[in-house]
């Protein structure tokens, strides 16, 4: 047997392995498809996806534990800025 002939044997054998692993990869990602339909999948990556995103703004908050608290505070006043200023204006009516 020359070179070119066992060469071409063992790319066979190599082609052969390899056309067995993408069968058996095919097969698997079929049972896989059967087992879930397209709407399951969806949600489960938007699932994924949300969980996901509160990780990183937890995350987020416990490094800026300061700016959130000042955020807070600031939608806090502007809530309730109307009781905040009748009740200061009350107490410049009481010193007058």
């Amino acid at each position: 047997m020359s070179a070119l002939d066992r060469q071409l044997a063992e790319d066979r054998i190599m082609r052969d392995a390899a056309l067995r692993l993408v069968k058996a990869d095919l097969e698997l990602v079929r049972n896989d498809l059967s087992a879930r339909s397209a709407g399951g999948r969806v949600a489960d990556r938007l699932g994924d996806a949300a969980l996901d995103t509160v990780d990183d703004a937890v995350d987020y908050a416990t490094q800026h534990k300061g700016l959130l608290a000042g955020a807070v505070a600031t939608l806090a006043l502007f809530l309730f800025r109307g009781p905040l200023l009748d009740a200061l204006s009350a107490l410049s009516d009481e010193n007058e």
